[in-house]
């Protein structure tokens, strides 16, 4: 009967999970939640009951999440435009009351509350929370056509100069999974905004995190026939970037990646999240959806 082979596969992804679930039990597992998955609401849903289902089985999930278009849209809706150079927001003053709301604010309570709303329990924080993420200004480089390199002033765009792990720590310890925007704070208590992908990269350093999950808008690393590269090594990345392979958009999140896999986390996942259930699927299944690295000879799931 239908039901009964239904029922035979479901047993069979279960037992699939089995070993994963087991080897991954108290580990942590760092999360960057953006683009499409969180515009559309069966993803949101579906990545809800990831992070719901991760934290049942003995996984500590932590969620660091974006927010660009969100603030883009408030922006707009106020009047305001915010220039991009290299894809960075300029940020001024004004700015930054703006993306601390929607960041700190709207976005993070929204992920928060659908967390919980399947199950979970879920906390927000921003990096200014018990002084969660220190940060400093960021003054980018780019190299002029004459070879200069010119150093441009983004505002208040910081790079993170430190994570207080006794804070996630605690969150955890206490069965709670933490939400974090990525907004950072200075010695002199200055506000900076910092792209989501760093912060989960250096959340996931400071706590030696078995896997760094990095939720994009496209399948993971394709080799120049277009084809998804499912495991790479760290050297095999550096050859990837210095041959072109990997150029434009995806360096920065590949870089990120990277760094975070040769500072000691176990692996990075680059992974499709416009896939329903994308972060189960790389996690807990042989194959994955998106790119692994590894500093391991074989990339193993």
């Amino acid at each position: 009967m239908p039901y009964q082979h239904t029922g035979v596969d479901k047993a069979k992804i279960l037992i699939e999970a089995l070993p994963y679930i087991q080897r991954f039990s108290g580990k942590t597992v760092v999360v960057k939640y953006g683009g499409n998955a969180m515009t559309d609401p069966g993803l949101e849903s579906s990545f809800a009951r990831d992070i719901v289902l991760l934290k049942t089985v003995g996984l500590n999930p932590i969620v660091v999440h974006g927010g660009g278009p969100q603030v883009d849209s408030l922006l707009k809706q106020l009047g305001r435009e915010s220039d991009r150079i290299d894809g960075m927001r300029v940020t001024d003053a004004a700015t930054m009351d703006v993306v601390e709301m929607v960041l700190g604010g709207s976005v993070n309570k929204s992920i928060v509350h659908l967390i919980n709303q399947h199950g979970g329990r879920a906390i927000g924080l921003t990096g200014k929370d018990g002084n969660l993420i220190r940060a400093r200004k960021l003054l980018m480089e780019k190299t002029a056509e004459n070879g200069t390199v010119q150093r441009i002033d983004l505002g208040q765009v910081g790079e993170v100069t430190g994570i207080k792990t006794d804070v996630l720590e605690m969150f955890a310890n206490g069965d709670f999974i933490p939400v974090i925007a990525p907004l950072g704070v200075d010695e002199e208590g200055n506000t900076y905004n910092i792209n989501a992908d760093l912060v989960a990269g250096k959340v996931a350093e400071a706590l030696s995190a078995e896997k760094l999950i990095l939720l994009t808008n496209i399948a993971g690393v394709l080799d120049e026939q277009k084809n998804l590269l499912t495991g790479l090594s760290t050297q095999e990345v550096d050859r990837l970037i210095e041959t072109g392979v990997i150029y434009g958009g995806m360096i920065p999140k590949v870089a990120c990646a990277l760094d975070a896999v040769k500072s000691g986390v176990v692996s990075a996942h680059i992974v499709d999240g416009r896939v329903p259930h994308a972060t189960l699927l790389e996690v807990f299944t042989d194959h994955g959806v998106g790119t692994l690295i590894t500093n391991r000879s074989k990339s193993v799931r």
